[in-house]
């Protein structure tokens, strides 16, 4: 674990790992506050020493393990309500390990997201560096070299040279939008509040918008392997669930899903009936549903649609890295023929 403060809430690989390990102490049959030391004798980051620390405090002075994580205050609530089911039910080590498990996905899930998202910007910035060093250094240089021989650049070409010279003349401005692009990506990169908008956002834009409908299914999906693998009821692990989406269409439909569950529909026939699962999906969880292990289906359902969403991502990423070279390409070349052309033109004139 990496948090700075107690404030601060841990990120998806510092819960799992932290879960991954108690869970690991719990099978040996190792207490929760002599994991807790154990962990905190083991590790060398001062910040996860303090919150180990904390815990065992609250621990050793008679309080249950789901109230020492809350006092922590690193941990989500979902992380404690689930750990206060693992108590009440006497299978911690198994719910510790299933939130192990889930919060890989989650881990898998944002590191997706990063990576459909970080690239692209990573390219449109290189691109604007390029056209702005040609518009701002290189052009004028023609310019030099077209009033030398008598004649200067038209159309396009002053155009952009006008655009260039207005840019040096006015640099802070420029250096202003570059600071403003700066905060902008720290904080949809870096702040809780940023990185919900730019969900948002991804919500709304065509080409990611079924992405993140796949995301949203997944998280749905191992949210449920946790609750169904717990021993919770399908009513009030879909209540629980819902809490984990961020999309207001799928809670809709969730919270759809727990009133056909009322009317007396199974689980597999609401989950396909309020189009949380199509019916390929629905089908397996239904052959689960028969055979009594409806969380090893849910799993693999959860499997199924992480490597489908994966596979998306790597094509829109497959498709974006030519398509940014090929735009960077034709700008380039564009803004280069546009003096190059009348340059060769000229010259052959004087020869």
């Amino acid at each position: 674990m990496g948090a700075t403060s107690k404030a601060k809430k841990l990120n998806s690989y510092e819960i799992s790992s932290f879960c991954r390990e108690m869970a690991l102490l719990l099978q040996a049959g190792i207490a929760p506050g002599d994991g807790i030391d154990i962990l905190a004798d083991d590790t060398t980051d001062a910040s996860a020493k303090k919150i180990y620390n904390s815990i065992s405090q609250v621990l050793h002075s008679g309080e249950k393990f789901h109230v020492a994580l809350s006092m922590s205050e690193v941990f989500p609530d979902y992380v404690i309500h689930m750990v206060t089911i693992g108590e009440e039910s006497g299978s911690m080590d198994t719910v510790m390990e299933s939130l192990a498990d889930y919060y890989d996905r989650e881990e898998n899930i944002e590191s997706s997201i990063k990576s459909a998202v970080s690239y692209p910007l990573i390219m449109v910035f290189m691109m604007l560096v390029v056209v702005l060093v040609l518009i701002t250094k290189v052009l004028p240089i023609f310019d030099q070299v077209f009033a030398q021989l008598g004649t200067s650049m038209s159309g396009f070409s002053q155009s952009l040279l006008n655009l260039g010279n207005a840019l040096n003349t006015y640099s802070f401005i420029m250096i202003a939008i570059l600071v403003v692009l700066a905060l902008c990506f720290m904080y949809f990169a870096m702040t809780e509040s940023g990185k919900s908008n730019l969900r948002n956002l991804l919500r709304k834009f065509g080409p990611t918008k079924r992405l993140m409908q796949e995301i949203d299914t997944e998280r749905f999906a191992s949210g449920m392997v946790l609750t169904l693998s717990s021993g919770m009821d399908t009513y009030e692990g879909l209540s629980l669930v819902k809490k984990l989406v961020a999309s207001d269409e799928l809670k809709d439909k969730i919270e759809n899903c727990r009133n056909l569950l009322l009317d007396g529909d199974s689980f597999p026939e609401a989950l396909e009936k309020s189009s949380i699962f199509g019916s390929f999906y629905s089908q397996m969880v239904s052959v689960g549903f028969k055979s009594g292990s409806m969380d090893q289906a849910m799993k693999r359902v959860s499997e199924r649609i992480e490597h489908d969403t994966q596979k998306r991502i790597y094509s829109l990423i497959s498709v974006l890295e030519p398509t940014l070279v090929i735009v960077l390409s034709i700008i380039v070349g564009m803004i280069l023929l546009s003096v190059i052309l009348p340059l060769l033109g000229i010259m052959s004139t004087i020869g």
